[in-house]
């Protein structure tokens, strides 16, 4: 009998114990942002778009006929305010629910924004926000606002901020001339002594008001779809410069972010008559003191096939492969190069070799770094090597162009 007297009272003594849900969050009173679009105005006050997701469209919605019933999987609204914060709270007057950033994936910050004022202060309220993911995805908006990318309906990803992350993934991986970066990893670079960030952009490929409209994901062919477009370079958080294609590419190999990319070399007098496909690849940065002056050493190794010949060749000779793989490692060699010359010139060492400086010889970096960008960086000696290596030369060796030579 005192037994069970006992487990009753613990049982009761338990039972008051308890929290219940006092922190819980009904579905129907979120407003779920998928992405946030962030500009500026005329009097320089912050304008956020927010992507809010309206889910029993996103389910069932845009799917069969194009019927006048239809509506889009999201909503957009905007508000205006001095900071970051003063945005958020405005917005929550025009939103029937609570703005709900747990699920905010995508940060796109306009160039104008970028230019003007910089970024390094819009990231604190997201930073501080313990619902806001640190992982998530930034870019700039490329002579469009930023509220243009977050407005437009896109086909196959119903959500845009999907279509911008997914597109942005995958030519990260074939491309090599983007890269994906969020929060994290720009506010460490906006902190780090020696190294500025690097940011994707991307701009609208056609009618800014026609993406807003549902035709524009009704038809085969969408008249206007966002797309990446080069690396936004900054210096003291504010954007100074655009690289694009191969100079783009350059900045990749030396952060040691390229994934795979195809490099087209000439041969014989033919332009860009051999594709090599980049499978694997490594790069290395050191940094030292040579007589009193700091000197960076890149090496970069490359593995990859033979995509595509437009040359009578024969590749079963490797003598030939050996030619071919000196005309890649001087390519990428010369890439690397024209990026890095380009990065001096804009002063904004966008590489770290400031940061290399600092961990290899923290003395010398610390007599050199509040001059760095300005002195430094730009009469910075960098020395490149490469190493290219043909793996595979597919299911034939000798193209068939050889043979319609021979029979010429």
């Amino acid at each position: 009998m005192n037994h069970k007297r006992i487990f009753l009272f613990l049982i009761l003594t338990i039972t008051l114990l308890l929290s219940g849900c006092w922190s819980k969050k009904e579905l129907t009173d979120l407003a779920f942002i998928s992405a946030l679009g962030i500009d500026i105005n005329e009097e320089g006050r912050y304008i956020g778009t927010f992507q809010i997701i309206n889910p029993g469209n996103v389910a069932g919605g845009l799917q069969g006929g194009g019927g006048s019933d239809q509506s889009p999987p999201f909503n957009v609204f905007s508000a205006t305010g001095d900071n970051i914060f003063e945005v958020r709270r405005s917005a929550s007057s025009k939103v029937s629910r609570r703005l709900y950033f747990a699920h905010t994936n995508l940060v796109v910050i306009s160039d104008e924004l970028a230019k003007k004022q910089g970024i390094t202060t819009i990231f604190d309220a997201l930073d501080r926000d313990p619902e806001f993911r640190s992982t998530a995805t930034v870019v700039i908006a490329r002579d469009i606002k930023a509220a243009d990318i977050v407005k437009t309906l896109t086909p196959i990803d119903k959500i845009p901020a999907n279509k911008v992350i997914k597109t942005l993934k995958f030519t990260e991986k074939r491309y090599g001339e983007h890269m994906k970066v969020n929060i994290q990893e720009v506010m460490k670079s906006l902190v780090t002594p020696g190294k500025e960030p690097v940011i994707t952009g991307f701009q609208l490929d056609g009618s800014a008001s026609y993406a807003k409209k549902l035709e524009n994901i009704q038809e085969t062919a969408p008249k206007a779809s966002p797309e990446a477009s080069g690396l936004a370079i900054f210096k003291e958080g504010k954007l100074i410069d655009w690289f694009q294609g191969e100079t783009a590419r350059g900045v990749i190999w030396g952060l040691d972010k390229i994934k795979a990319t195809d490099i087209n070399i000439n041969w014989e007098g033919k332009k860009e008559a051999i594709a090599y496909q980049v499978i694997r690849q490594k790069t290395k940065v050191s940094a030292n003191m040579k007589n009193e002056k700091p000197k960076i050493s890149i090496h970069v190794r490359a593995e990859g096939d033979i995509g595509e010949v437009t040359v009578p060749i024969d590749l079963s000779n490797p003598r030939v492969l050996s030619n071919i793989e000196k005309a890649l490692e001087k390519e990428i060699k010369k890439e690397i190069h024209d990026a890095i010359q380009r990065a001096q010139k804009n002063k904004s060492d966008i590489f770290g070799f400031g940061e290399a400086l600092h961990r290899s010889d923290p003395e010398a970096w610390k007599k050199m770094k509040h001059d760095w960008s300005d002195v430094h960086f730009p009469e910075l000696e960098v020395s490149v090597t490469v190493d290219a290596f043909i793996r595979r030369t597919g299911l034939r060796n000798k193209p068939h162009l050889s043979d319609i030579e021979m029979n010429r």
